[in-house]
């Protein structure tokens, strides 16, 4: 497996812009609560890590993974000076087919966002097999998915400001 023992949410700041002047929202699924909240903690604290003001963070609440594209949605069309949004959720695999119908809805919702929106909208959703996966990649043993994110969206807002959008 590509992830075997490693720690995949490492980063140098010396290659990450300052995040200072951009605003970011943040929008978390409240299903499997343990592994979005530790996912939203690893974005936060990655932005605030690469100089990013905690009153420039938004954050809305949604019930599950399916609901984060309206919210992204919603979000990018009511706060208009956000710079990045990153949408924060968990699918874990189950008895039926529901997992796939989320993941690829959640998926083609959010690739939408991005190409037919003007802000850079972040796919932290983890889709994985079991619990314990989820929690190895929401602050476990391979890292921080929302850490990804963060160093994501501050890359994404970047070039957003400088293409002058």
């Amino acid at each position: 497996m590509a992830t075997s023992n490693k720690n995949l949410s490492s980063y140098d700041k010396t290659t990450i812009p300052n995040a200072k002047d951009f605003r970011f929202g943040i929008v978390v699924s409240e299903w499997n609560p343990k592994i979005t909240q530790g996912m939203f903690q690893g974005a936060f604290d990655a932005i605030l890590d690469c100089g990013g003001i905690k009153e420039n963070i938004v954050r809305w609440n949604v019930p599950g993974s399916f609901e984060l594209v309206y919210g992204c949605k919603l979000m990018a069309e009511s706060y208009d000076m956000l710079d990045a949004i990153i949408a924060i959720g968990s699918v874990i695999q189950g008895e039926t087919k529901h997992f796939d119908f989320v993941c690829e809805a959640v998926g083609q919702g959010i690739k939408d966002l991005n190409v037919h929106g003007s802000v850079p909208v972040i796919f932290c959703v983890l889709t994985d097999n079991n619990l314990q996966q989820a929690i190895d990649r929401s602050g476990g043993k391979h890292g921080n998915k929302g850490t990804d994110a963060a160093i994501a969206a501050i890359k994404m807002a970047q070039l957003r400001k400088e293409a002058n959008f």
